[in-house]
């Protein structure tokens, strides 16, 4: 007679450690900017993905578009909530730089490899604007706040990806804003040992 399965059992394998085997055939790959080309490559494939177990999501990128890499983490972050019988998991290869962390820091850290001597890289948004002054001097302050506005929100948005990348590591927001600032680069088994990721492939 068979024993009824146990959900709580499933759910648990949900967030078993992987193997190098569970990574060979990623049904999403992702290489290249993180732009709105990408963002459009990555939807279709999520689309189609299995909809149940391991959902591998292989990335490799220099960078890009924050705010795009938040579009891409809120994708998985819903359907993560939505669909808890889907795994998703990041594996980092060769490069996880700026907006691939952003990426990143949306997956549960029992979510996120990389493979060996990935680099990750973790850096401040840049901003290069001029802010014209031409009119009444009220108009103007009116600009300059706006601008400053616009600054301090960014940097509300940088900090809360940063809290969700280091969720349950080692580091500080205090070291991260510290090294931020001049590129911080983690290699994978570093990455691993503060506790970042859950491990390297």
């Amino acid at each position: 007679m068979s024993l009824p399965s146990n959900s709580n059992d499933a759910q648990s394998d949900l967030f078993r450690p992987l193997q190098p085997r569970d990574f060979l055939n990623p049904p999403i790959l992702l290489a290249g900017t993180v732009d709105n080309v990408m963002y459009a490559f990555f939807r279709d494939r999520l689309m189609t993905s299995p909809l149940e177990g391991l959902v591998v999501i292989e990335l490799s990128t220099l960078g890009g578009d924050p705010e795009v890499a938040r579009m891409m983490g809120e994708d998985i972050r819903f359907h993560s909530e939505q669909e808890p019988n889907r795994r998703f998991v990041l594996l980092g290869k060769a490069a996880i730089y700026s907006a691939g962390a952003t990426f990143m820091s949306f997956f549960a850290r029992p979510n996120r490899y990389l493979t060996r001597g990935t680099r990750l890289m973790i850096h401040e948004r840049k901003l290069q604007t001029n802010v014209m002054l031409d009119g009444p001097l009220t108009a103007c302050i009116a600009n300059l706040k706006a601008k400053l506005n616009e600054i301090e929100h960014s940097i509300q948005i940088q900090n809360e990806g940063f809290e969700n990348l280091i969720a349950g590591s080692s580091v500080t927001m205090e070291q991260v804003l510290k090294l931020a600032p001049e590129n911080w680069y983690i290699e994978a088994n570093e990455a691993q040992s503060l506790g970042l990721i859950e491990g390297v492939i």
